[in-house]
C-alpha cells in the first residue's frame, strides 16, 4: 500500500494536524509526518515532493497557515495528488491560508479541504488510494454506513424528545 506524507509548514500546526493521522491511523494506512516550511527550507520541500513517488507515497497532504504556499510548493515538483490544509491564524481566521492554498495557477492543482479540515483530507487521501485498493474501499463503505446509522439514531432520539414536548 501507498504511504501518505502528511508534511506541515510548522509544528505548531500539529494540533490541527494530528486528527489527519488519526483518521490514517484509523483506516490502517500508513504514513510519514514532517516539518518543512516552504519559505525557510525550500529546496528541502522541493527534494521531498519530487522523490516522493519513488519513496512509496500515494498522496500528500500538506497544513500551512498565513502565507501557505506549502502545498502549492510541494505540488509544483511532484505529479502526486496533494491535497491542502489551510491553517486557521490569528490574523485573518484562517481567510489568507484558504485563499493561497486554493488559488493555484493552472497545471499545479491542490485538492483543499476546510480550513483546519484535517481530519477531511486524511479520508480524501483514502479515497484517493482506494481507487486501487478494495479493502480501503470497504473501510470507507462502512464509514459511510456507520455515519448514516448515526444520523438515524440521534433522529430517532429526535423524534422522541419532540413527542414528549
Amino acid at each position: 500500500m501507498k504511504k501518505v506524507a502528511v508534511i506541515m509548514g510548522s509544528d505548531s500546526d500539529f494540533k490541527v494536524v494530528q486528527k489527519a493521522v488519526l483518521k490514517l491511523k484509523e483506516f490502517d494506512v500508513p504514513y510519514e509526518v514532517r516539518v518543512m516550511s516552504a519559505h525557510r527550507t525550500p529546496d528541502e520541500a522541493a527534494e521531498f515532493s519530487k522523490n516522493a513517488k519513488k519513496n512509496g507515497f500515494g498522496v500528500i497532504i500538506a497544513a500551512a497557515g498565513m502565507a501557505a504556499h506549502l502545498a502549492g510548493v510541494l505540488a509544483a515538483h511532484t505529479t502526486l495528488p496533494v491535497i491542502g490544509i489551510p491553517i486557521k491564524s490569528a490574523a485573518f481566521d484562517g481567510m489568507d491560508a484558504l485563499l493561497a492554498t486554493v488559488m493555484m495557477p493552472t497545471g499545479i492543482p491542490v485538492s483543499t479541504v476546510a480550513v483546519d479540515g484535517a481530519a477531511n483530507a486524511a479520508i480524501l487521501a483514502v479515497e484517493m488510494l482506494a481507487l486501487s485498493d478494495e479493502t480501503l474501499e470497504k473501510k470507507l463503505e462502512d464509514m459511510k454506513v456507520k455515519m448514516a446509522q448515526g444520523v438515524i439514531e440521534k433522529d430517532a432520539a429526535m423524534q422522541r424528545k419532540v413527542s414528549e414536548l
